[in-house]
């Protein structure tokens, strides 16, 4: 709800569950919710990062919980939803799926094992823990119902050399959210998805020139 005056908006009371949120555009996702007044889980899986921003986020006065996770993992995705049922008390209002592992390699260089876990993180997870969270969302709490949002890229839209299988596992999650979406309408759980251009994260530092190059010659 928007307070008067054209002050910020307010999650005052909403819980939401951002994964990967000890580095980049996860990092900044915990902290914006947090400050708009929203209890937040987040994951990652170095428990040294989390623990660190753990202790920054209490010293700024934010509500956020977290707990290490890999969510390539099937078992640990479910341990996840486990303890933010426990965290929430059977509610979730917010799921950001943010995980996501990028490789760059040319499309002859990937091994099985890289794509096999590039669509466990990237695509699976994501699908596994809107399934798990599911019934959490079916209790949310703020009005209008429960929300998810996955964040793609706009590498599915456009050709950026070494990042095949990256952009082909992100756009089936484009796909996956308009699926949920319109599924899930009827019990009221919005499902929406975000494609960022080139953010200089910690992730991908280095490959600026690569992302410029492609975006000259593409548009």
């Amino acid at each position: 709800m928007a307070a008067a005056g054209g002050e910020r908006w307010s999650l005052a009371g909403a819980t939401a569950l951002v994964t990967g949120g000890s580095k980049g555009i996860g990092h900044a996702i915990v902290e914006e919710l947090a400050r708009f007044g929203a209890r937040v889980h987040t994951c990652s899986r170095n428990a040294a990062d989390l623990e660190e921003c753990h202790r920054r986020w209490a010293e700024k006065g934010l509500q956020v919980t977290v707990s290490v996770c890999d969510v390539g993992v099937r078992a640990g995705r479910e341990e996840l939803m486990a303890t933010v049922k426990d965290t929430f008390d059977g509610k979730l209002d917010i799921l950001v799926n943010n995980v996501a592992q990028v490789i760059f390699k040319s499309a002859m260089e990937y091994t099985a094992e890289e794509c096999s876990r590039m669509m466990a993180t990237n695509l699976e997870s994501c699908f596994h823990l809107s399934q798990l969270a599911h019934p959490l969302l079916l209790n949310a709490s703020v009005a209008g119902g429960g929300s998810i949002v996955h964040i793609s890229t706009i590498a599915t839209c456009m050709a950026v050399q070494s990042l095949s299988l990256y952009s082909s596992i992100k756009a089936g999650l484009n796909q996956l959210t308009r699926s949920l979406a319109v599924e899930w309408a009827c019990d009221k759980i919005r499902v929406n998805c975000v494609a960022p251009g080139y953010i200089q994260t910690d992730q991908i530092k280095g490959t600026r020139r690569l992302w410029r190059n492609n975006f000259c010659e593409s548009h």
